[in-house]
């Protein structure tokens, strides 16, 4: 079965295509919500001759709707669904040969860190880390060797940097590699790296595009046919696929993604803007976050995003600190992942960055006080009082 192209969706504007792309109505109930399909297998007309579904691990009607949904979103021709990010990016890694390598942007989430180097590594795929976002360093690594796959974030995880996705694409396409890029912070709404020049977006559904912390899943989009088959065979085949009830719930989610992201950003910049002020008096060692006029990433930042993004980091003067900070906020829930409604922070040296060796680690910035923060859509009032009753108590 052949995924649909976006078709006639692609002349609305994004917030229709949030509510509509992939959601029409149900054609046999009028459902204006997309049925959960809890089907595992569908009856067959005769041997062979199907009504386009046979097995639910192959194809879902829920799941089609929200993989036309994602590809919409992200201008892409074709969309596939999985049961997480990770699976996503390894289903994206079974693609490469034994021998091959990857090139990854050095600061990146710990998942993609720990899969490439603990997992494909055992089955002779070889990686390398590059600061993409110094293009004469990434340059010099494209062309000292062949790598099948340039990956990026931008921002990356934890450290906000910003990479240039359109040189990026151009320097990696011009030494016969193909670019993945995590978009999983800014989300389709606030950037659409295809359009810069990737090849390939991956998200993990679980944070912005679900949006309520209630769901584990992952995408990928193309518009590249060829990659896309080898995907979707794959996907089959591995099996890492969601259940129709999450895909459900990412669709819910994605009606109202425009919405949240906006309050994401301005409580993101409210929460910059109070952070800066601490720096600047000594209170933080250095923030992160490519909204503030003083970061080296605004400029670009202002040029590929629509806006900044609802995550940012800083570092406290100690692991001490931080971990007094965590523990004094109220409103600011101590946890792993991020994008959902409610406002959460983390230690990523000692929680989603933990399977990065500490040297490691310390060299590309990621102290043991480094704080990331999710900002939620909570009253920013109440997230800056909250900030300013826990750095006073330490």
């Amino acid at each position: 079965m052949s995924k649909k192209e976006i078709g006639n969706w692609g002349k609305y504007r994004f917030s229709t295509r949030a509510v509509h792309a992939g959601q029409e109505p149900d054609p046999a109930t009028g459902s204006v919500n997309v049925p959960i399909y809890a089907t595992s297998t569908y009856a067959q007309e005769s041997p062979g001759v199907t009504k386009g579904f046979e097995y639910s691990r192959t194809g879902n009607p829920t799941r089609e709707a929200l993989e036309n949904s994602i590809a919409s979103l992200e201008n892409a021709r074709y969309g596939l669904a999985f049961s997480s990010g990770m699976g996503a990016i390894s289903t994206i890694g079974n693609v490469m040969q034994s021998k091959d390598k990857i090139l990854i942007c050095d600061d990146t989430y710990g998942g993609t860190y720990r899969v490439f180097t603990k997992v494909f590594s055992k089955f002779s795929v070889g990686v390398d880390f590059v600061d993409a976002t110094k293009l004469d360093l990434l340059e010099d690594a494209l062309k000292s060797q062949h790598y099948s796959f340039l990956l990026i974030e931008s921002p990356t995880n934890p450290l906000m940097k910003v990479i240039d996705i359109e040189k990026s694409s151009e320097t990696a396409h011009s030494n016969n590699s193909r670019v993945i890029v995590d978009n999983t912070f800014p989300t389709p709404y606030l950037s659409n790296p295809l359009d810069l020049g990737a090849d390939i977006v991956v998200h993990s559904t679980t944070k912005y595009l679900g949006g309520h912390s209630d769901i584990i899943g992952g995408a990928i989009a193309t518009n590249d046919t060829k990659l896309f088959e080898e995907l979707k065979f794959l996907q089959n085949a591995v099996g890492a696929v969601p259940s129709p009830f999450d895909c459900f719930l990412v669709l819910r989610g994605i009606r109202t993604l425009p919405l949240r992201m906006d309050r994401h950003c301005d409580n993101a910049r409210a929460l910059a803007k109070f952070l800066n002020e601490l720096k600047e008096k000594g209170r933080l060692k250095s923030l992160n976050y490519p909204g503030l006029s003083r970061s080296p990433y605004h400029s670009l930042a202002t040029k590929q995003m629509r806006n900044f993004g609802g995550i940012l980091s800083f570092e406290m003067n100690s692991k001490k600190e931080a971990t007094s900070l965590l523990e004094q906020l109220r409103l600011f829930t101590i946890a792993e992942s991020l994008g959902g409604v409610e406002s959460l922070i983390e230690l990523p040296a000692i929680m989603t960055h933990a399977s990065v060796p500490e040297k490691e680690r310390n060299a590309k910035g990621v102290t043991d006080s480094l704080v990331r923060v999710s900002v939620g859509i909570e009253d920013k009032q109440d997230l800056l009082e909250d900030f300013s009753q826990a750095l006073d108590k330490i």
